[in-house]
């Protein structure tokens, strides 16, 4: 139990950074969202590499290297979390922070969607009620807006395509930034010095107080992603998919509350329709790990009983070996085509 509560503490001191976000960027101004961007990714592999030379974990950069594939798949994931993170900068200090938030509401849906269309995966058909009903928020969202909510699509769709590629490196959060940061680092620190040459950057030329807060960008990236690896490890994929929908919540409520952001009557109703989305996919996650688990205990008590009873039944040894194995093995195919049931119920957590 104290495993548990501790990997709450970390799930919620993560998303409750990433939902205090909003509150940090417009810090760095006067620098601009690309001068933010750029700095953000520098400081970030100076962050992960200190903590990797303090947890001595390095085997694993030799291991890429060596796979020209993965390290494709890194430079596709770089370049789509810049593009999130980019876009995602410029929202908030365009004063556009709940359209951001509605960007990470509508992520797991456009997850589902990215799923169908690129994994050909089946859906039930409360996913399919809940990726509609998403749909026909946005078009309300569109009218609401006067034209189509492409901040919000953009953070979606780039941190949806960012998860798929995540996936199929199979690299720990630490490794995975680190790698990502090494690829950004020239492109970004390039930037800086262009920046610096032509007179245009505010790093050196608005006091040290500056300079600090935007050099603390690469803290702030790394540190919620450190706290959700430690919360990832001691919760369940169930809670820590419900717990994602903190960090949109804070955003969502900075916008209207902190920064005063318009909600007019449309943008109400596109809202309510996203949120009536999420808890038809929620439930429907939540049901679904719920039989899985039945299904699982079923298996096992199944698979013990057959074992029992083969015991049970030895005569000569030879027989009763088989029925034990036969048992068994019927028992473990099951619980194999349960667990990858369980796991496919549960909600996506590529963030």
């Amino acid at each position: 139990m104290s495993e548990q509560r501790a990997g709450l503490a970390y799930g919620f001191a993560a998303y409750g950074m990433w939902g205090l976000f909003p509150l940090y960027w417009p810090l760095l101004e006067p620098a601009g969202a690309m001068e933010i961007l750029a700095h953000r990714m520098v400081w970030s592999l100076v962050v992960v590499a200190v903590a990797l030379l303090v947890v001595r974990r390095w085997a694993w950069l030799a291991e890429l290297v060596r796979q020209p594939r993965r390290l494709a798949l890194v430079a596709l994931a770089a370049a789509l979390i810049s593009v999130n993170w980019g876009m995602y900068i410029w929202g908030v200090n365009s004063g556009h922070v709940v359209e951001s938030a509605l960007g990470y509401f509508i992520n797991p849906l456009v997850t589902i969607a990215l799923g169908v269309v690129v994994l050909h995966e089946r859906l039930r058909p409360a996913q399919w009620a809940a990726v509609g009903i998403g749909v026909l928020a946005v078009a309300v969202l569109t009218v609401g807006y006067g034209r189509l909510p492409w901040i919000a699509l953009t953070l979606a769709f780039s941190f949806g395509l960012y998860g798929l590629v995540k996936k199929k490196i199979a690299l720990g959060g630490l490794e995975s930034l680190g790698a990502e940061a090494s690829v950004q680092f020239v492109p970004a620190f390039v930037f800086l010095m262009v920046l610096g040459a032509r007179g245009d950057s505010t790093f050196a030329s608005h006091g040290a107080g500056h300079a600090s807060l935007i050099a603390v960008s690469g803290l702030i990236t790394a540190l919620p992603l450190v706290c959700f690896g430690m919360a990832a490890n001691r919760l369940p994929l169930s809670t820590i998919g419900l717990a994602q929908y903190l960090t949109p919540v804070i955003q969502f409520l900075l916008g209207v509350l902190h920064f005063h952001e318009k909600m007019p009557a449309e943008r109400w109703a596109g809202f309510l329709m996203v949120w009536a989305a999420l808890v038809v996919l929620t439930a429907d996650a939540l049901r679904a790990a719920r039989r899985g688990r039945a299904a699982l205990a079923a298996a096992a008590a199944a698979a013990t009983a057959a074992g029992v009873a083969g015991a049970a039944g030895v005569s000569g040894g030879a027989a009763g070996n088989g029925t034990v194995a036969g048992g068994t093995a019927a028992g473990q195919a099951v619980t194999s085509r349960v667990v990858k049931r369980d796991q496919a119920a549960e909600p996506n957590t590529a963030a």
